[in-house]
């Protein structure tokens, strides 16, 4: 099958597709007279494999190091296989963890908002203003902001150089 093929059976870019086969991730293809590359249904499984250790996360490294196992019997090999995972899994709760933390502040943030918008400036934009100023925040655990400052700075139109 031609590169075309192969990308719309994986869902992967034809240039996603030619960066593995450089990057040694996919053996290169046949290529027929005229110069095309011809891929084989051993192609099609490998890229299928790399599509799916990538949508677990894991690096190019990881991945080439899971495709050289692939075959193995040898158990000090598939020993590390375990160690990749559990290191991919530990680097996963460890985000989940930034996640959680960066939800918190969302919500802290979200919470200054008072909806009178048409009677008072918005908190959530003081509180913005005023931690770029080095003020403290709602939204990172300091407490009420010193929004006094944010809110005269609203007040005279400041606005942050964009």
């Amino acid at each position: 099958m031609r590169i075309g093929e192969l990308s719309r059976s994986t869902g992967v870019d034809i240039e996603t597709i030619r960066f593995y086969e450089k990057s040694g991730l996919l053996p290169p293809p046949a290529r027929s007279d005229n110069g095309y590359r011809d891929y084989s249904h051993d192609h099609l499984e490998r890229l299928a494999f790399i599509r799916h250790c990538r949508a677990l996360d894991m690096s190019l490294a990881d991945v080439s190091q899971l495709l050289r196992s692939l075959n193995s019997r040898d158990p000090e090999e598939l020993v590390q296989v375990d160690h990749l995972v559990a290191s991919q899994l530990g680097k996963v709760r460890a985000r989940l963890k930034s996640m959680q933390a960066l939800e918190a502040q969302l919500v802290a943030l979200q919470n200054r908002c008072d909806a009178d918008h048409d009677t008072h400036p918005c908190r959530v934009l003081e509180e913005l203003v005023a931690a770029a100023h080095g003020e403290a925040c709602a939204c990172h655990g300091a407490g009420t902001a010193a929004v006094g400052g944010a809110e005269s700075r609203l007040g005279r139109g400041m606005k942050l150089a964009t």
